[in-house]
């Protein structure tokens, strides 16, 4: 079973910035369209920024101009970059990876969507 662990989040000043990362320990990461998650208690989880495998990419409205969505498929390794941060914009943070299905040393392994554990990124104001 894949896991993805993040990595980055923590304290910040409105208007400062802060990066996220996330790790597979393996599978078709460079195959699988990855996104990128928030969840503020008692909310929905919601879309921050999506890539699809071929590179193509999206963004929240309330995220267009603030963050970036990149990746590493040699690191298997995700990363959202954000920017002129708000104080709305505290929440746990989650990565996500909607993993086709792939052969691995003879043996087939089902496609997938995984998340990662979440980290917290607070914004003071």
């Amino acid at each position: 079973q894949v896991r993805l662990v993040e990595s980055g989040g923590g304290l910040v000043q409105a208007g400062g910035s802060l990066s996220l990362s996330c790790t597979a320990s393996g599978g078709a990461f460079s195959s699988s369209n990855i996104a990128w998650y928030r969840q503020v208690p008692g909310k929905e989880r919601e879309l921050v920024a999506h890539m699809h495998h071929s590179g193509s990419l999206g963004y929240a409205n309330s995220m267009k101009g603030r963050s970036s969505i990149s990746r590493d498929n040699a690191k298997n390794t995700m990363f959202l970059q954000l920017s002129k941060l708000k104080p709305e914009d505290t929440a746990v943070y989650y990565c996500n990876i909607d993993q086709p299905g792939y052969w691995s040393n003879g043996h087939f392994y089902s496609a997938a969507n995984i998340w990662g554990q979440g980290i917290q990124v607070t914004v003071s104001s």
